[in-house]
């Protein structure tokens, strides 16, 4: 019998997507707006934590795949986001040092040796159709590169595109 298929990974970027540069995703420190409240912050936090909506923690566990950070925060996502969010602390993408320049993003060829041929969902506000056509090429498994709007970040129709893929992908 041969050992069951490991889970699709979910690389998720922070600055778009977690933290949506518009307004009215959020509405500043200490108004929900119907939104949950996320904890008091300390004063030197970064000034967009506010707009961190902690119920997408409760989405994102509940995802059948493996989360990763795929950011430029690093391990600063493990120990300043997840506790926002309530997740346990996460795989971190190391990032290579690249002078890169053209229309692939610098994550993309990462993400990609990262997944070893797992199928993934790469969660983002900068992927680009070139990034597409890269992973469909160099990626032996499945995979879903979903650009979020930046204005808004992760919404209702992020999720359930999100959740439809990786219910088809298992």
């Amino acid at each position: 019998m041969s050992a069951p298929a490991p889970r699709p990974l979910l690389f998720l970027d922070v600055d778009g997507t977690l933290i949506p540069f518009g307004t009215p995703a959020a509405a500043g420190p200490g108004k929900s707006y119907g939104r949950p409240v996320a904890p008091a912050l300390p004063a030197d936090a970064h000034p967009l934590l506010h707009k961190v909506d902690p119920e997408h923690g409760r989405r994102l566990e509940a995802l059948p795949c493996d989360l990763v950070w795929a950011t430029t925060w690093m391990s600063d996502a493990n120990d300043v986001l997840a506790p926002l969010l309530g997740l346990p602390p996460l795989p971190v993408v190391d990032w290579p040092d690249s002078d890169e320049v053209g229309p692939l993003h610098w994550k993309t060829r990462g993400l990609v040796e990262w997944a070893q041929g797992r199928p993934f969902v790469w969660v983002d506000d900068e992927i680009s159709h070139a990034d597409q056509q890269w992973v469909s090429t160099h990626h032996t498994g499945p995979a879903l590169l979903h650009r979020v709007d930046p204005r808004r970040g992760l919404t209702e129709h992020d999720f359930t595109v999100i959740e439809s893929w990786l219910r088809r992908a298992r």
